[in-house]
């Protein structure tokens, strides 16, 4: 039987993300499980698990990768690290031309690379298979509660970075008294619903769009918002999803309903810049205007001055850090400024939320591996849902991709 020799990589892109794609005991598992696998695992002094860690488990670490067909991470793999004729899996973020990976798309194809992103991973009804959308959202909803409770002086709340595990910090929120406030989330998919795991844990009632928006409480709430729920079609208020995907222009967005009720806003919907916005910067200035922390876990960069709306918000100015996870939006000005003012709009806008987390993200991502993405790997047959991720192949791009031509030439 040839052996199908497969690495996991050491993350190199700085700031040093601490995610693995496969902890010990997954890598044990899929060795177990599929003997017609060689698996080894690239040193790094990175990790949430240790080198030592691996070596516990039986797993065979080296210095080099360079004899293995498949190499696996998390982030981008920098372009000069890229090894000639692999096939890589990692987060590419190339796909939706994104403007700084530009060259990082053109080093699969000037090195032979098959790309496969996880981010495309799909099945036939474009659900993703695999990603840490559910702790990117778990992760959000929890730094959008400290940054109000920093703003407020209401409560405080510990970084997540600091916590052991998300089963620590929902043991925290036991001893928390949660004052008065309105919270609304958006989003149908992992992300969003990572979000609501978090709200749901803290003990903050829950009450649907509708009771929301008409009743008065005494005590915090949220809501949970579907694209149903904020978008309607401009003729006669009605939805239809799928008019809708394929039709976003004839629809609006009527949230002010919304941002003059809610005072922390959880953003973790996938928006296309097709799609209407939530409101526009001159909509922020005004005095209805009730949101003063938003957590966009989405983080779509706003270009202010681009000619076709970059995000969905306008104050998503550019991505925070894990160390400095807010900073102010200065609604006169438009532009950042320090967070916690009067006249500031608070962002919490950091783009690699599960690393705050990173054991129990790595942990969540290696059993889909293992379950969801090692079978589809190692089919005799072709594996469509491999396939459909794959960007880059012989030296060029796919047919389903064929569409980053111009962004790979440079236009």
């Amino acid at each position: 039987m040839n052996k199908i020799k497969i690495g996991v990589i050491r993350e190199y892109k700085n700031p040093p993300d601490f995610r693995v794609p496969l902890p010990p005991a997954y890598c044990k598992q899929l060795i177990n499980k599929f003997p017609q696998i060689d698996l080894v695992v690239e040193k790094s002094p990175n990790r949430c698990f240790k080198d030592e860690d691996y070596e516990t488990e039986g797993i065979k670490l080296v210095e080099d990768v360079s004899d293995r067909d498949i190499l696996i991470g998390v982030k981008e793999v920098p372009k000069e690290r890229l090894l000639e004729n692999k096939i890589y899996f990692f987060f590419s973020h190339t796909h939706k031309k994104q403007i700084y990976n530009r060259e990082l798309l053109q080093t699969f194809l000037k090195k032979n690379i098959r790309m496969v992103d996880y981010e495309c991973l799909r099945y036939e009804n474009g659900k993703r298979v695999i990603g840490f959308g559910r702790f990117a959202g778990i992760v959000g909803a929890h730094n959008g509660l400290q940054a109000y409770g920093m703003r407020t002086s209401k409560f405080a709340l510990p970084p997540a970075y600091v916590m052991k595990d998300f089963k620590q910090i929902k043991e925290y929120y036991k001893r928390v008294s949660f004052p008065n406030f309105k919270t609304i989330i958006t989003g149908e998919g992992k992300v969003a619903l990572g979000s609501l795991e978090t709200m749901r844990a803290t003990g903050i009632k829950e009450v649907s769009p509708n009771e929301y928006l008409k009743n008065n409480f005494n005590e915090a709430v949220f809501t949970h918002l579907r694209y149903a729920d904020f978008y309607e079609r401009k003729t006669d208020e009605g939805f239809d999803r799928e008019e809708f995907k394929k039709y976003p222009e004839l629809y609006c967005c009527p949230f002010e309903k919304y941002y003059t009720s809610t005072d922390l806003f959880i953003n973790g919907i996938y928006w296309s810049n097709k799609n209407p916005v939530y409101f526009t910067a001159e909509e922020m200035k005004q005095e209805n205007f009730r949101i003063s922390v938003i957590a966009d876990v989405t983080c779509d960069i706003a270009k202010p001055n681009a000619k076709v709306p970059t995000s969905s918000i306008p104050s998503t100015l550019d991505a925070s850090v894990i160390k400095n996870p807010v900073f102010g939006y200065n609604k006169g000005t438009g532009k950042m400024d320090y967070p916690y003012q009067s006249n500031t709009v608070d962002m919490m806008t950091i783009d690699n939320l599960p690393n705050e987390l990173a054991r129990d993200a790595s942990q969540d991502f290696g059993k889909n591996m293992v379950e969801l993405i090692i079978p589809e790997l190692i089919k005799p047959e072709a594996s469509n849902i491999i396939a459909g991720a794959t960007l880059t192949r012989n030296g060029k791009l796919t047919n389903e991709y064929a569409y980053l031509q111009d962004f790979v030439d440079g236009f």
